[in-house]
């Protein structure tokens, strides 16, 4: 199957510029990754600060060109300047801040804000931004002022105006970082809707651990490079090395662990609450 998103050796350097316009520095925040990403997945990529992931994320959507190596999107290479807009349209993007991407005074105005760039028919429109609201949840909200919401509510509204633009893939950068953890929740779970029901990749960059248990693929970053990749359960089974990275783990499976090392004979990768509770309840048997 063909890649939504492909990188081959991507590398990203950033330039230090002094007074005297020469580069003083160069600090390499990507450094030869690879990244293959199947149309319909849920693929989460974990790192803590400066560990390269937002800055992978933007180039998703071109938003930043390789320094060296190759992103293609949906087949498209994003150095192909034609194609940008085409890229853009197929890679929608969502930011940490959403009060950086709703620009209108009315829900449903901001929602219908791309389709209408993009040119689409205003009946279309319509049904769009009422699907779309309707898919986040946000639906009752549509003639409200977007100052009146939550900050999970505004972030749901964001995902809305990259939804109506029907791309095949979201690529959501630390999306719930501003949020308390109901909208954290009520951001997430809009994601995984969006994926389950209406197969669009979603692409999650995200340092809470909580968020990724239920991903198709984890990618754990480091110093710019992949450090491990594979199943939630996969990844987090590997607590040792994960915590020798400063990263962090779910709290039941950090649990987990510690009762393991105890000498409880737990299953690895346990990742919910139901799942210990369940190997615990086989112990007594």
């Amino acid at each position: 199957m063909m890649g939504i998103i492909k990188a081959k050796k991507l590398v990203h350097d950033y330039e230090k510029i002094g007074e005297d316009g020469q580069v003083e520095a160069v600090y390499r925040a990507v450094n030869g990754v690879d990244l293959d990403v199947k149309p319909g997945q849920f693929i989460a990529i974990l790192g803590h600060n400066g560990s390269g992931k937002s800055t992978l994320a933007k180039h998703l959507n071109a938003i930043l060109l390789p320094t060296e190596g190759t992103v293609w999107v949906d087949g498209m290479d994003t150095r192909d300047e034609e194609k940008l807009s085409r890229i853009r349209q197929t890679a929608g993007m969502v930011f940490q801040n959403p009060d950086n991407q709703i620009i209108a005074t009315v829900v449903d105005e901001d929602v219908a804000f791309g389709p209408e760039n993009m040119g689409i028919p205003t009946e279309e429109i319509v049904s769009r931004v009422e699907e779309s609201l309707k898919t986040v949840g946000m639906w009752e909200y549509r003639d409200k002022s977007p100052n009146r919401l939550s900050g999970g509510q505004k972030q749901r509204v964001a995902i809305a105006g990259v939804v109506a633009m029907e791309p095949k893939c979201i690529v959501l950068d630390e999306p719930t970082a501003m949020l308390d953890p109901v909208g954290r929740r009520e951001v997430i779970k809009a994601a995984q809707k969006l994926n389950r029901e209406k197969g669009v990749t979603i692409v999650l960059i995200t340092h809470y651990m909580e968020e990724v248990i239920e991903a198709d693929h984890v990618i754990v970053m480091d110093q710019g490079k992949i450090l491990m990749q594979g199943t939630p359960k996969e990844v987090f089974s590997q607590v040792d090395i994960l915590k020798e990275h400063r990263l962090d783990v779910p709290q039941v499976t950090m649990l987990a662990h510690e009762l393991k090392k105890k000498g409880l004979a737990l299953p690895e990768g346990i990742l919910t609450v139901r799942e210990l509770a369940d190997a615990l309840e086989g112990l007594k048997k």
